[in-house]
């Protein structure tokens, strides 16, 4: 008996027991559910540096100076005294179109002139011929020694040669207005160079014809003159950044054909209006011409070169500064009143970073100054030291106030 009953008694201890653990187990899984959870960041502090914000863009290298020579006069081109590639210098002979049909038309108005001078001399004579006579007849009216009817007879015979003298003084007007119309046409079939320079096109040879432009039909181009020691490349800058480019800003130009040489430039032009792009679509963004002139062109540059700028638009030193991956925008609801329609539900955005403040997550809204590289400059939100969440972006994406971090080192 005294066995069974120690027995017994064993058992029940034993179902106690289990019950007690059973009941340990279930408090404490609810614990671990019930427990919050530390989310992993990585971190860093305000510190001061110094901020470059640079504006990227593409495009070509050019001669600041290059000049197209057009076909004046139409004409078969005679002689040619340069090739591509020669060095001129303003005033050398480049060119020649045939001039004989422009010398004959020279000829011809001289003839012409000649001519109306003889019949001048002629017209003169009999012009001071009918003035006499004219005077005389009117002094013997005014004696009342002739008709008034003689008199009119012969101031009419005046006037007509009064006219014919004027007529004739006018075209020999017109013709030597020809005439110096056709001696500049003939000047223009001898073409030199405006300015010291390089031949960069050569478009004819001897032999093809050249032909005026109209308004509808461009003229023959015969070549093309640059001068290279002064070059600029020409960049396109999209429209949300060209706001922020201003005349004499500094820029590094790196040209494709010297990838290891920086050459440095100013911003000397802006355009006024977007570049003429027929092919974009209306919601595509339109792009601005930007000159930036070099200062260093030992290199013989070629026109056409491919080249990029990076234009320098400000530069701050010293300054608190965090990574742009930091910063988060979130949206918070307007105070009542704000809305002028009246919607007290409306958002609105504003950005800022976490703060980690007894391992907890503090939302701090900040100003941005200037942005360069992966940085940004903090004008105010932020001081030299404070330690912020920095990434990452997954954990950064969903943070909110208050939320417990559990910080890794680096």
């Amino acid at each position: 008996m005294p066995g069974k009953k120690k027995s017994a008694r064993r058992k029940r201890n034993l179902l106690f027991g289990g019950i007690i653990l059973l009941i340990a187990v279930i408090i404490f899984l609810n614990l671990q559910a019930t427990r919050e959870k530390a989310v992993k960041v990585s971190s860093e502090k305000v510190k001061k540096q110094d901020i470059t914000s640079i504006i990227s863009a593409s495009g070509e290298v050019k001669p600041k100076k290059n000049i197209n020579i057009s076909a004046l006069v139409a004409g078969r081109v005679v002689k040619i005294g340069v090739k591509e590639g020669d060095e001129v210098k303003a005033s050398d002979f480049l060119l020649q179109i045939d001039p004989a049909y422009l010398e004959a038309q020279v000829d011809r108005y001289r003839a012409i002139i000649n001519q109306l001078k003889a019949e001048l001399i002629k017209v003169q004579a009999q012009y001071r011929r009918d003035k006499g006579y004219y005077d005389r007849q009117k002094a013997l009216f005014d004696s009342a020694l002739i008709s008034r009817d003689q008199l009119e007879a012969a101031r009419a015979q005046y006037e007509v040669s009064s006219a014919s003298l004027q007529s004739i003084n006018f075209q020999i007007k017109e013709s030597e207005a020809g005439l110096k119309s056709a001696l500049d046409d003939l000047k223009k079939t001898t073409y030199a160079s405006p300015i010291d320079g390089i031949v960069t096109s050569l478009r004819v040879e001897e032999g093809e014809v050249a032909i005026v432009g109209t308004m509808n039909n461009p003229g023959t181009i015969l070549m093309s003159i640059a001068d290279l020691s002064v070059m600029e490349v020409e960049v396109e800058v999209d429209e949300t950044d060209v706001i922020n480019v201003k005349l004499g800003q500094e820029a590094k130009i790196k040209i494709d054909a010297f990838l290891d040489k920086i050459f440095k430039g100013k911003v000397t032009e802006i355009g006024s209006s977007a570049l003429d792009k027929s092919s974009l679509a209306a919601q595509e963004s339109r792009d601005f011409k930007v000159i930036v002139t070099l200062e260093n062109t030992e290199q013989h540059l070629k026109p056409g070169l491919s080249a990029s700028a990076d234009i320098i638009v400000a530069e701050k030193k010293q300054v608190p500064a965090i990574p742009i991956a930091a910063l988060v925008i979130r949206e918070t609801g307007t105070k009542a009143g704000e809305n002028p329609a009246g919607n007290n539900n409306e958002k609105k955005e504003e950005e800022g970073v976490f703060l980690i403040e007894a391992s907890r997550a503090k939302f701090q809204p900040v100003k941005k100054g200037i942005m360069g590289g992966m940085m940004v400059e903090i004008e105010s939100g932020l001081s030299e030291g404070q330690e912020f969440v920095s990434g990452p972006y997954s954990a950064l994406r969903d943070l909110k106030d208050g939320t417990l971090l559990k910080v890794e080192k680096k």
